[in-house]
């Protein structure tokens, strides 16, 4: 009965991240036939949603055939099961009589799909006998029609593929060090990258050597990248700085003496990175409950920063800041690899509104930096509209010029670089990390 128990509660968590629009974090923490599971099977009920959240687009497309009808006229409960079905014979390589009669097993336990029964077990069977080869589907096909077309005309057809590959593969865990990557590296039995992340070995993060030593974070090499790049203009040394002014008018001084704000701050992985640079930190952010995650950050590493509850658009500092970095509230759709439910929960109307409230908070921080200073803009997105767009208007209204990022600055992400001197990290045969776009400015001279 238990094998049934998993695939209930792996439908149950497909269920409300497709149907109530939940991410699956939200539904593991909803779903009472998941929270009703322990040990392995939690594991495995995660895994079967994941695998199929992973690829839903091309199991959609492989199980039409299978159906005499549309598979969105089947019941919700129905169609969640045959996902699980279908990703467990087509995908996770588990044996056919436990993928069929176990999942059929589970409508018995569900009211919305026990009448169901008989039509999801002929379907498992033929999807059984007739199994689909999902690698000879376009590789965009994972996703929505219209997310993969905004995805083309953001990064090309080569870039969408890339996405879609990234997507495909179990992400790993990459950590930041507070100090020393090379001794964190060593401590955890980690991989040092030329790009200063950490990858960690498998298993879970908890699990990890000096887990919970504060001497480093989990942190996705190219969520990692922003920091380093603000922090770059800071240096005294103008190659390392990459920016296009005379030394006189650069952002200098020792460490202690630099002001940087970081808004829209929470959950803090950012905020760490410019306080372990020993800046004086203020980091800002509309949510409370955010915020308080980010002071439990600070506490366990045994940082420091001015935490400021506000909105962002709205407040100033009582004096202008040398650095800023602002991470926009953004679609996300660029961390499709950790969470893929993101392309489904999420509609083409919900990424619409973004670009105008990115575009107000990058002029927010225009007033919030001195003449000379440099701000860093980035999203967790490579969609035109919310990277570079908003930079593009902001400069055409007066608002900013472009601090070109230079490849020294950017170790790893050297091929990453636009012509404009921004970066937009697509992943590569060679490298793992999130999709996000990032550009250096500085506020404008005459206003």
């Amino acid at each position: 009965m238990s094998g049934a128990l998993v695939r209930r509660a792996a439908a149950d968590l497909l269920f409300l991240t497709l149907e109530k629009r939940r991410t699956l974090d939200q539904a593991m923490a909803e779903s009472p036939p998941f929270n009703d599971l322990d040990g392995p099977d939690r594991g495995f009920a995660r895994a079967i949603t994941s695998a199929a959240l992973r690829e839903l687009g091309r199991i959609d497309m492989a199980l039409a055939p299978l159906l005499s009808r549309p598979l969105q006229a089947a019941s919700p409960a129905i169609r969640a099961l045959l996902r699980v079905g279908a990703v467990q014979l087509w995908r996770m390589d588990v044996p056919e009589h436990a993928a069929v009669s176990e999942t059929v097993e589970a409508a018995k336990d569900w009211p919305n799909a026990r009448s169901g029964g008989a039509f999801l077990n002929a379907v498992l069977r033929r999807a059984a006998a007739e199994r689909p080869d999902l690698d000879a589907l376009p590789l965009t096909a994972i996703w929505p029609d219209w997310l993969a077309a905004a995805f083309e005309e953001s990064v090309g057809k080569e870039g969408a593929n890339a996405l879609a590959a990234a997507q495909l593969g179990e992400p790993g865990i990459y950590l930041t060090a507070k100090t020393s990557a090379a001794a964190v590296a060593e401590v955890t039995g980690g991989e040092l990258l030329g790009n200063g992340s950490v990858r960690a070995p498998g298993g879970p993060v908890e699990a990890l050597a000096e887990y919970g030593s504060g001497d480093w974070w989990v942190q996705d090499p190219a969520a990692a990248l922003p920091a380093r790049l603000l922090m770059a203009c800071a240096s005294d040394d103008p190659a390392k700085s990459g920016m296009i002014m005379d030394k006189s008018d650069m952002v200098m001084g020792k460490p202690s003496e630099i002001t940087a704000i970081d808004l829209c701050a929470a959950p803090g992985g950012k905020t760490l990175q410019l306080c372990a640079a020993v800046l004086n930190v203020v980091a800002v952010d509309r949510s409370k409950p955010r915020l308080k995650r980010l002071e439990e950050n600070l506490e366990r590493t045994g940082l420091s920063a001015e935490i400021i509850a506000a909105d962002a658009e709205t407040w100033r500092p009582d004096a202008l800041a040398d650095l800023l970095l602002l991470d926009a509230p953004c679609s996300a759709l660029g961390t499709l690899r950790r969470h893929p439910e993101g392309a489904w929960i999420k509609r083409e109307a919900d990424i619409a509104r973004f670009p105008d409230v990115q575009y107000r908070l990058l002029k927010a921080a225009t007033e919030m930096v001195r003449p000379g200073g440099a701000i860093l803009y980035c999203v967790c997105t490579p969609l035109s509209a919310e990277g570079v767009d908003v930079v593009a208007r902001a400069i055409a209204e007066g608002l900013v010029t472009r601090l070109p990022i230079t490849p020294e600055e950017a170790p790893g992400f050297e091929a990453c670089i636009t012509e404009a001197g921004d970066v937009v990290t697509l992943p590569a045969t060679n490298s793992e990390h999130d999709a996000f776009f990032m550009s250096r400015l500085t506020p404008a001279a005459v206003r």
